[in-house]
């Protein structure tokens, strides 16, 4: 398991979002996946150009992508 469910002193002081993934892809910018530390929902961040968006990454049924520690 990459990230684990914290309690709320475990949580105080840290960064709510963690870098999972980062790529390069030659001539249409980076992607990156993002963490939320909080709930362990997997983002997914695109950058090119100018512009940018975020998204939750979803698997192959259209469900949002949750780390394993956090599903209830």
């Amino acid at each position: 398991m990459l990230f684990k469910k914290k309690t709320a002193e475990e949580a105080a002081g840290t960064k709510r979002f963690q870098i999972k993934l980062t790529e390069q892809l030659p001539e249409l910018g980076q992607i990156t996946i993002l963490v939320d530390t909080t709930t362990g929902v997997n983002y997914i961040q695109t950058w090119v150009g100018t512009g940018g968006g975020i998204t939750p990454l979803l698997d192959v049924n259209g469900d949002v992508v949750v780390e394993e520690g956090f599903r209830p």
